[in-house]
């Protein structure tokens, strides 16, 4: 039985990838975004507050304000650098992804396109001399892409942008279903088209989806 829209959702997210120096240090930014069906307030409180956070993508603690640290169940922790409540349509937050010994950066956005929709953009940054030892070369973008990937899906089914039912307690047996496969190889082809719009050659991307895709479906 069907229990998610994939093609929608797939076609819903917008996956962006560049390279930038920051403070000096080269990087790869990923930029994922989607238009949700909620007001700024309402999608603000979805991705801020830990009983609607634990709704759709996994367990938080700590102290979700700024200058707080915060950690999710059995992954990554961090500090909240900055915070920004909606005020004149835009809303941002800037946190600390700590995760196996390793920092990288999330700036999550949000911009108000009417009272009942809000553009949410989260951007992903890691310094490319942290990225381990042939971890790019062999999965390139769709490594942390895909996971980001299944964290909008998780909001998109908590907000009602695409039919379908599947808690966060159901999500690793449902990724490795037929339809969470098919879902996990369009994002993996997703973040592939992604980064051959970055300059990327096109077999190697390729080769990296591949890649990405066994190495969630449990294959690698």
């Amino acid at each position: 039985m069907i229990m998610v829209d994939i093609q929608k959702q797939i076609d819903a997210v917008e996956r962006e990838l560049r390279t930038a120096d920051i403070d000096g240090a080269p990087s790869n930014v990923q930029k994922i975004g989607q238009r949700y069906p909620s007001g700024i307030d309402d999608l603000w409180q979805a991705v801020t507050t830990p009983d609607r956070i634990a709704r759709w993508f996994m367990p938080v603690s700590g102290d979700l304000e700024l200058g707080g640290r915060y950690q999710l169940e059995g992954n990554a922790g961090g500090e909240v650098l900055e915070c920004s409540p909606p005020a004149d349509g835009t809303a941002s937050y800037r946190v600390t992804w700590e995760y196996g010994g390793g920092v990288t950066w999330l700036t999550v956005r949000l911009t108000e396109e009417s009272a009942d929709r809000t553009r949410f953009e989260l951007e992903h940054t890691a310094r490319t001399a942290d990225v381990p030892p042939g971890m790019w070369e062999t999965y390139g973008p769709g490594a942390t892409g895909v996971g980001w990937d299944q964290a909008l899906l998780g909001l998109s089914l908590h907000l009602g942008s695409v039919d379908g039912s599947i808690s966060p307690a159901e999500a690793e047996a449902w990724q490795l279903s037929d339809e969470g496969k098919a879902f996990t190889r369009a994002a993996a082809d997703g973040w592939a088209a992604a980064h051959i719009a970055a300059g990327a050659d096109s077999a190697a991307a390729a080769s990296a989806a591949e890649a990405t895709y066994a190495f969630y479906t449990g294959q690698q």
